[in-house]
């Protein structure tokens, strides 16, 4: 895995660290961006914690993982975004890379998920010789689903995506 800083017009792309954790339980604390995932918010910065030591360990095992997502303009982490290595069964998948997004909500609509996910898309195709990616969105989640459809992703079927004993109706969507 490279830990080079990936470069957008508008954004800085980096791994992760532990002093991100009260950008990411801001983001994960609130509703709105929960509201399709099947998550409760975070209630304490705690569980941040237990959350980035996960993501950390991906880095390590799968040289891939979810990356901090910084608006260029004010420093600021704004969410985060990146390729995961999918280990247990998705839809009949197992093994695969999934991409995906999440970001404060004041800062939707302004394009920065199809901007970093263009740029996942451009490294893992050049530099991580990652041939295809696999997303997954809400049915209810037209925003994402119009994400994913501009960076070339093509719904190829439905799904429940079973979380804390709850079944999640999504989109399969592949690239």
């Amino acid at each position: 895995m490279t830990s080079n800083p990936i470069y957008t017009e508008r954004l800085t792309l980096r791994p992760l660290e532990m002093s991100d954790a009260p950008a990411l339980f801001k983001l994960d604390s609130d509703p709105l961006v929960m509201k399709y995932l099947g998550n409760q918010p975070l209630t304490v910065i705690s569980q941040v914690y237990t959350y980035l030591e996960n993501i950390r360990n991906q880095y390590t095992q799968n040289g891939i993982g979810r990356w901090a997502v910084i608006e260029k303009s004010t420093g600021e982490l704004i969410g985060w975004s990146g390729i995961k290595f999918i280990e247990e069964e998705s839809n009949g998948y197992k093994g695969f890379y999934d991409l995906g997004y999440r970001l404060r909500p004041e800062f939707w609509g302004k394009g920065y998920a199809t901007e970093s996910s263009q740029a996942w898309i451009i490294e893992a195709e050049k530099n991580l010789k990652i041939n295809q990616l696999y997303a997954s969105a809400h049915v209810d989640n037209i925003v994402s689903q119009n994400v994913l459809s501009k960076v070339g992703f093509k719904i190829t079927g439905t799904y429940d995506f079973l979380l804390n004993g709850v079944l999640i109706p999504c989109f399969w969507m592949e690239r």
